[in-house]
């Protein structure tokens, strides 16, 4: 039912069609499509994670995400707890600190990883950062460091376009959160030391759950060098110098939810059944052009991210460009509003930390019939509420 605005309704029509699913929230994210409770049935509730049936689900859904990400076999893959906040934050906690460190930050979140460095463990870092929608110049990283970066910014819509910045024989370590690119975008795992996400992002997971994946540097560090503070028993990765090599085979920190891990494991499937990384990455590539396809038809509309090379394919970030628009903040939340109540797109407004506009979720759990039939009603909350901006002057 449309907003009760009875002189508007002459100049500003509804679109007849809608979205089957609104869901376009960048995390959590929208379920696979065809999700259903039933599906997972075959949870083990009530069972020990470490019993043969919880261990085999757990070394099932480590081996999945190396099947399909293309993730190396020396590679270590591992699931723990808080998220890709906390993978982010064991690697900093275990591996930072044994040489020096360059924070590489373009959006919200690298913005806390420079906090927790900076001012919680008080390292001397070279900090390196970019306004919302703009990148940080890559030439000039320094690589005898330990860099640690986002690759695709969720809360800005700014991805680095590849890894060819990232040099074959660096002597740091890269540390690299990856939670809205994972399953969306190439990630070159020859250029990654530490890789991280969580499920929540880009296949539709449940929260609370994260990924990290080390490379043979990494463990190497791991091996070799002991940070100079304290850590939490949920961050320690070794054990008398020792890399402990069960988390990595399933045998979880802490304890996991099991309900959680089978939808990790249906999710898993469907993305076999759409093709895998690629289909996955098709499906994203195709949510994310509609949208752009409709900023360049739109003078009221932009993307967030100046350069079309590092636009996001999952998180895309718009602003709104019309002069006539008053309190761009109160403008973008208004819009926001009125797509919610016509339950055509849920949860769309920018991230709180980021310059007003909408953030539209567009990895590959988005059916891009889906993104095609909010976007005429995204012009009609637009100009639904320059009608009510006007008549309200």
């Amino acid at each position: 039912m449309a907003i009760e605005e009875p002189a508007l309704h002459a100049t500003v029509h509804e679109p007849t069609a809608r979205p089957a699913n609104p869901r376009f929230s960048s995390g959590p994210c929208a379920k696979p499509p065809a999700f259903d409770l039933t599906k997972l049935a075959g949870a083990p509730l009530g069972r020990s994670h470490r019993v043969a049936v919880g261990k085999d689900k757990l070394l099932a859904a480590i081996e999945g995400t190396r099947e399909i990400l293309g993730v190396p076999a020396d590679y270590k893959i591992g699931i723990v707890p808080a998220s890709d906040t906390g993978a982010v934050e064991m690697a900093m906690w275990n591996l930072l600190g044994a040489r020096g460190t360059e924070m590489l930050a373009w959006e919200s979140f690298g913005a806390g990883w420079v906090t927790d460095v900076v001012k919680q463990l008080k390292l001397d870092a070279t900090v390196k950062t970019a306004d919302y929608g703009e990148l940080v110049d890559l030439a000039t990283v320094d690589f005898t460091k330990d860099v640690v970066f986002t690759w695709n910014g969720t809360t800005s819509g700014v991805r680095v376009p590849n890894g060819d910045w990232i040099p074959a024989d660096r002597e740091g370590l890269t540390i690299c959160d990856a939670t809205s690119a994972a399953f969306a975008q190439d990630l070159p795992w020859d250029k990654l030391d530490v890789t991280t996400f969580s499920w929540q992002k880009v296949l539709g997971g449940e929260a609370a759950h994260g990924m990290i994946i080390l490379s043979p540097r990494a463990v190497e560090r791991l091996e070799s060098y002991t940070p100079a503070w304290p850590l939490p028993k949920i961050f320690r990765l070794t054990k008398g110098g020792k890399l402990i090599d069960g988390i990595f085979k399933g045998a979880t920190i802490n304890t996991p939810s099991m309900l959680a891990v089978e939808d990790y494991l249906l999710a898993l499937d469907w993305a076999r059944s759409v093709g895998g990384l690629d289909g996955l990455k098709a499906r994203a590539n195709a949510n994310a052009q509609a949208i752009f396809n409709f900023c360049a038809a739109k003078p009221w509309l932009a993307n967030l991210a100046a350069d079309p090379a590092t636009r996001s394919n999952t998180s895309v970030c718009l602003k709104f460009t019309d002069a006539r628009i008053a309190d761009g903040a109160a403008f973008a939340k208004a819009v926001a509003k009125r797509l919610e109540a016509e339950d055509v797109a849920l949860d769309i407004g920018a991230y709180r930390d980021a310059p007003a506009g909408l953030r539209i979720w567009c990895g590959g759990t988005v059916e891009t019939s889906d993104i095609e039939a909010m976007l005429p009603w995204l012009e009609w909350a637009f100009e639904a509420e320059i009608a009510a901006q006007s008549a309200a002057a």
